[in-house]
């Protein structure tokens, strides 16, 4: 399906912020996503994510989390707002002001959106899912998850997806098991044998075979909850 792609730009409070938007052939109005990056920034990989989720019908935001800022003192805030304060920080409220964006576009269905995101933009979706009820599904790789767990009994429905050996995948195992207990749709898959950022394929952790059943899966999870 061919797609359409621009950068831009919106406000996060008093900051601007930008992204790369990669839009479906046709009016729609369509599903769309939040693609959340890892701690590389809104970079090649990123851009390339956008543009394949667009192929497959859905509008799509790769946000900058980085954008006019240091980097540095960027993941610094956020990893400190999502260990002291996961569910309401700085983090949290660019990616609400990126949907407010994205929602308001003519192409998008604002009653069916999701997110997906990587590493941090893994936790950070978990995180966000848990306090806005737009978001309709998630997909997590490799994300931490909120203190504390319980916030995820407001989740929506969750495909995540985690390898073996990794600093998160007990995080994967446990929200599983506590996803289960809340009721709530979810499938959670560990990769064994697969590294950190296995779904990178411009990095040297790029598994083919995890990255493959992965992206499937949550093709999949995402036609059956938001069309």
């Amino acid at each position: 399906m061919p797609v359409q792609t621009e950068s831009i730009t919106f406000r996060s409070g008093s900051e601007t912020l930008a992204g790369y938007l990669a839009l479906p052939d046709g009016p729609g109005p369509h599903p769309a996503l939040i693609a959340i990056h890892e701690v590389f920034g809104l970079n090649e990989n990123m851009q390339d994510i956008a543009r394949r989720y667009a192929e497959q019908g859905y509008v799509t935001l790769s946000v900058d989390l980085f954008a006019n800022r240091n980097r540095a003192i960027c993941m610094l805030r956020f990893f400190g707002g999502m260990i002291f304060n996961s569910t309401d920080n700085g983090g949290i409220h660019d990616l609400k002001a990126s949907l407010d964006w994205l929602s308001a576009r003519p192409e998008v269905d604002p009653k069916r959106v999701g997110a997906v995101g990587y590493c941090m933009g893994g936790g950070f979706a978990i995180a966000w899912a848990c306090t806005d009820q737009r978001l309709k599904a998630i997909a997590p790789y490799y994300g931490m998850n909120p203190r504390p767990l319980e916030a995820v009994r407001r989740l929506c429905p969750v495909v995540g997806s985690y390898p073996t050996g990794d600093f998160t995948t007990g995080a994967g195992r446990k929200l599983d098991t506590t996803l289960g207990e809340y009721a709530i749709p979810h499938d959670i898959k560990i990769y064994d044998g697969a590294k950190h950022s296995f779904m990178n394929d411009h990095g040297s952790n790029y598994a083919a075979a995890a990255a493959g059943d992965s992206w499937q899966r949550t093709l999949a999870f995402f036609r059956e909850h938001i069309g």
